[in-house]
């Protein structure tokens, strides 16, 4: 008898540690069918099986433990599935590998992960800054490149060797701010990255305001940095909501010989519900490229129909005008464009998401 509650009292006590802490396997699995007209300088045309047309897929692991007193320390581990493939270049975390910890005075983030002066204001894009339709602006916009660096992270979306600090919500009120060291790059600097957000969300109404810099290096140019101002906003009246994005991106150059260069891109988007399952949505983007006198124009109209909680198909259309000697490509992956000068593209993708 005394064996028996003995052996009783060990599995409550094990089942409430174990219920402390916990570890999720998660992931989204997106794949379509696309065609892309003008995706080459020559003006071919190409279509095939692409991926992540309406939302990127991965795979990942994230785990939580509680430690008491409000406390609680967490990881995250994810990496991008390519599903028309198989990942043939192989797995790895590259979309965010941290661990933390958070409480009542916000979460502190270690590792490679999204920079902060990306992850809200990008959130107003419609298309989830994935496929055809997303919005463009976060781009490598002059090329710039980090020497003995693979990251590709000068598009200012992710970076390495990060730490990061979330507020608690304050009545609507939240920030973040990051800071990513040069590890890679000797004396240059160039990779550092520094940058924040402030954002307010209160029932229909969202509006944040991010900026952030990024020391680079360019293979022609030298040293200098990128600066990057974004104020994104929406507003939901419950039969529709209407977006808005506008971002000032500069590069400038210790040489000096250079001068400025400057890009000012803009969003407007509205999204409505169909059906009690589906959803439209129609964006509008104007890439105004400064620093070289070029624009771009793109429209992009989605429709999502959710056949479950997990899954979903879904078709895109988008048009992107160059003019002035702006020569922008349409976002696919699997089917890959390149623009070319003053030319026109349009775009299709019809697929099925699935998240589990």
């Amino acid at each position: 008898m005394k064996k028996s509650l003995i052996a009783l009292a060990v599995l409550a006590a094990s089942g409430a540690a174990m219920a402390q802490s916990s570890v999720t396997l998660f992931g989204i699995v997106d794949v379509g069918v696309g065609y892309v007209n003008n995706a080459t300088p020559a003006g071919g045309n190409k279509w095939g099986l692409g991926t992540s047309g309406n939302a990127t897929s991965r795979i990942g692991f994230r785990g939580v433990e509680d430690l008491g007193g409000g406390l609680k320390a967490g990881f995250w581990l994810e990496g991008e599935v390519f599903g028309d493939d198989g990942n043939a270049g192989g797995l790895n975390f590259k979309r965010r590998s941290t661990v933390g910890l958070e409480g009542n005075f916000g979460e502190v983030r270690l590792g490679r992960d999204q920079v902060a002066g990306y992850n809200k204001t990008s959130s107003y894009d419609l298309f989830g800054q994935t496929g055809i339709g997303q919005f463009s602006a976060w781009r490598n916009w002059d090329g710039i490149g980090f020497p003995g660096s693979a990251s590709g992270d000068e598009n200012g979306i992710r970076a390495n060797n990060l730490i990061s600090y979330y507020t608690p919500n304050f009545s609507g009120f939240k920030a973040g701010i990051s800071y990513g060291f040069d590890e890679v790059n000797g004396e240059s600097n160039a990779g550092r990255y520094a940058g924040g957000n402030v954002s307010y969300d209160n029932g229909p109404i969202s509006v944040a305001l991010s900026y952030d810099r990024l020391e680079t290096n360019h293979a022609a140019r030298g040293l200098g940095d990128r600066d990057n101002v974004t104020l994104g906003a929406s507003y939901n009246f419950g039969v529709a909501k209407i977006i808005g994005i506008a971002q000032r991106t500069e590069y400038s150059y210790d040489s000096g010989a250079f001068g400025d260069r400057r890009y000012n891109n803009y969003a407007l988007g509205v999204a409505a519900p169909v059906g009690g399952a589906g959803e439209v949505k129609l964006q509008y983007a104007r890439y105004d490229q400064k620093a070289t006198g070029g624009e771009a124009d793109q429209l992009s109209l989605g429709y999502v129909h959710n056949l479950s909680k997990r899954t979903a198909v879904y078709g895109t259309v988008a048009y992107l005008k160059n003019k002035d000697g702006s020569s922008l490509g349409l976002a696919s992956k699997g089917i890959n464009t390149t623009g070319a000068v003053n030319q026109k593209q349009t775009g299709v993708q019809v697929g099925v998401r699935h998240s589990f």
